[in-house]
């Protein structure tokens, strides 16, 4: 058995310690060496306290942690334990390396980052006692939204890891050391990994993504001693599959057809059934070649265990022309209808703005939800009605604001999208036009995203946080080229995450009504996680941690962690001590403030707040030290740089990616001067870089730009 005790000495040294004294080398060698192969089904089903150790706190997905001693009364005496800094991993702008949820067993923490990075940490003294590298290809350029990774599942004594570059990663959980590699995908066809993998009876489920990018959904069951596929499920069916006559006849478009898993599955061993979301269809804004509802993407699957073979599925929306994916994870939860029977359910908070609850044993749904007409046209081959659920509405449904048409308006102006006549939906479900720019809301952002909201059993309430956004659009028939951004937009404007607002709701699970909400100025963007001790963690943008009444939603306690506070916390009992975990690192499509920062909170705690980090959208690129004053632009080293903190939004080449404008069709993007104040400043959506970059690098990146992306696209 290899230990690596030493290392972890070496490890403590670098961290500050001067000396490894006997005791600390006792008290980490037995967090790094502790049994780690005995976890069982039945832990995985309902998790112990003194662990998180699945992606969602056990298999049911609902974030909800039984302990009590931090509790509504105390919870304001929490402060840090220890703070580790992970090596300044993921920490460029591109990555959003905060969307992650750690696991906590046997008293090591493991996390991993946007770079597909995982740590083990010990939970007593917060010392690293192992790195992987996954070592990613700089050169991706299939990543939808952000370089991230949301975590690992445990079992059989390994970590199971879904990384960017398509590979499915075995780690040995003591060493860190790799036990297998599957290459499940080809990243240069389109399709990556961010979600975190559920382990189960000898298997690891996961999902693959690429919609965005024009390719075909696929869940598969790999056995975890090899890798191999035990069954795969694609999410797009064929034209002989059940659902394969919701595609056009003769048409290939169904191989282009997306519904990509972006969560880890909920599995309800009573039943035998998996659950999990699919995302949106491809093309995203244009649907004029797939006429149909376009199954199963927009949807909640229920998939047979041991076979993989569909028992049924419900679609949020149909033929989606609007990029309103599922991309949250579904949760379990026990209902309770008018009769007071229980009623096993499920639900998942979607992007259009509604927490979907259905019937977990049938997939229908526990409200009215009637197919309701919604407006057509004619080029999008929209379908005519939509189901619109009558309770669980987190956000608004209807007309976007004034101030918000406004503001599409007005970031239109210089690009193609300030050409076109501006219509503005007056209700929810007006398709994107081929001729006008459409403006509506919820935007793509949502409603919910990839935020992973949470229930409590005791207060019979979801937690979901959300964002309001409003988007302008014109749907195109974009051609389809393999590993390129097959969006279906002829123009697009007002994409500007860091401009939506938020709101953070409390639903009760058995009438669906909201109890309490907040409203916020910016987005709510970060996972919840909630307790019996009556409590709801939620983050925000700007660095806090925060916990809520979980009854009545008042605010009682908030730490500034010192990065954007974008993750998921994870709640565990150690040593008799309770205490919560989060990684704050920031997020590429908030352009919250990046970082490295992996706190542990417990009422014994002696650190207090960080300070609050500057408005930005990331950190220098690894290795790069601040100050330079250099100013002639070096166009080979300005690629690093526009990789690390500008391609998420304009795509590797520069020609748009999620919601910034294509630069080639930028007149002013050519000229050097304009380029530099624009990285500089920011402005129309897009945020200012002069603090987070070196002016060197401004001046590498703006080379760049007008001499390899617009100079060659006259």
């Amino acid at each position: 058995m290899r230990c690596y005790v030493r290392d972890v000495c070496v490890e403590r040294v670098k961290q500050g310690f001067l000396y490894c004294t006997l005791a600390a080398f006792l008290l980490v060698a037995a967090s790094a060496c502790g049994s780690s192969s005995s976890i069982s089904d039945s832990d995985l089903e309902r998790a112990p306290t003194s662990g998180w150790i699945t992606n969602g706190g056990d298999v049911t997905n609902d974030r909800y942690s039984s302990l009590t001693t931090i509790n509504a009364s105390d919870v304001g005496k929490l402060k840090g334990v220890w703070l580790t800094h992970l090596r300044n991993s993921g920490t460029a702008a591109k990555y959003s390396s905060g969307e992650t949820q750690p696991l906590v067993y046997k008293g090591v923490i493991y996390t991993t980052t946007g770079a597909d990075d995982v740590f083990a940490l010990s939970v007593k003294s917060g010392a690293i006692l192992w790195q992987y590298k996954a070592n990613l290809d700089q050169e991706i350029s299939t990543v939808c939204c952000g370089w991230l990774n949301r975590g690992v599942a445990i079992g059989d004594g390994r970590l199971y890891l879904g990384q960017l570059d398509g590979k499915v990663v075995a780690l040995d959980m003591k060493t860190g050391t790799v036990d297998w590699t599957r290459q499940l995908v080809q990243w240069q066809k389109g399709q990556t990994i961010t979600g975190a993998p559920l382990y189960m009876d000898g298997k690891i489920f996961i999902g693959v993504v690429g919609a965005d990018f024009g390719t075909r959904g696929v869940f598969e069951a790999l056995d975890a001693k090899t890798g191999a596929t035990v069954w795969s499920f694609y999410t797009i069916p064929g034209p002989h599959d059940p659902g394969g006559n919701t595609w056009p006849s003769g048409s290939s478009a169904y191989l282009r057809g997306g519904a990509s898993i972006w969560s880890t599955p909920a599995y309800d061993p009573k039943l035998g059934l998996l659950y999990f979301s699919t995302g949106n269809t491809g093309s995203d804004w244009y649907g004029g070649g797939r006429e149909g509802k376009n199954l199963y993407a927009n949807s909640i699957i229920a998939l047979d265990a041991k076979t993989g073979q569909l028992k049924w599925y419900y679609q949020e929306v149909h033929h989606d022309v609007w990029d309103y994916d599922a991309p949250s994870p579904v949760i379990l939860f026990d209902s309770t209808d008018a009769n007071g029977n229980t009623v096993p359910a499920i639900a998942q908070p979607g992007k259009t703005g509604w927490l979907y609850m259905l019937n977990r044993e049938t997939g229908k749904p526990l409200f009215s939800s009637p197919e309701t007409a919604v407006p057509q046209d004619a080029a999008q081959k929209t379908w005519p009605t939509q189901p619109i659920p009558s309770v669980g509405a987190f956000i608004p449904h209807g007309a976007p604001p004034a101030s918000q048409v406004a503001r599409v308006e007005k970031e239109a102006k210089g690009t193609p999208a300030g050409k076109l006549q501006v219509e503005v939906a007056r209700t929810m479900y007006t398709p994107p036009s081929t001729t006008k720019l459409t403006i509506y809301s919820p935007g793509p952002q949502g409603g919910d995203n990839w935020e992973p909201a949470s229930y409590n059993p005791m207060t019979h309430m979801f937690y979901v946080c959300a964002a309001y956004q409003t988007v302008g659009v014109q749907g195109a028939a974009n051609p389809f080229r393999p590993g390129q951004s097959y969006s279906g937009v002829g123009a697009l404007a007002g994409l500007a995450w860091t401009e939506s607002t938020g709101t953070f709701t409390a639903i009760d699970g058995n009438t669906g009504k909201v109890v309490w909400q907040h409203q916020w100025p910016e987005s709510c963007y970060s996972g919840t996680a909630t307790t019996a001790g009556n409590l709801v963690f939620v983050g925000r943008n700007a660095g806090e941690l925060q916990a809520y009444n979980a009854t009545n939603g008042k605010l009682l306690w908030s730490f500034q962690t010192g990065a954007g506070a974008n993750g998921s916390p994870t709640m565990f009992e150690d040593g008799g001590q309770e205490y919560v975990a989060f990684y704050a690192a920031g997020n590429s499509l908030q352009a919250s403030p990046h970082g490295d920062s992996f706190w542990l909170f417990g009422l014994n705690g002696t650190i207090g707040p960080a300070k609050a980090p500057g408005a930005g959208v990331g950190t220098n690129h690894a290795g790069e030290g601040g100050g330079a004053t250099t100013t002639a632009g070096d166009a080979a080293a300005g690629k690093v740089v526009f990789q690390d903190n500008c391609a998420t939004c304009h795509g590797m080449d520069g020609t748009g990616g999620n919601g910034g404008p294509d630069l080639t069709s930028i007149p002013s993007a050519k000229r050097l001067s304009v380029v530099t104040k624009q990285v500089t400043d920011g402005g129309g959506g897009m945020p200012a870089f002069g603090s987070t970059l070196t002016q060197k690098q401004i001046a590498d990146v703006a080379a760049y730009v007008t001499t390899q992306i617009t100079e060659n696209n006259k």
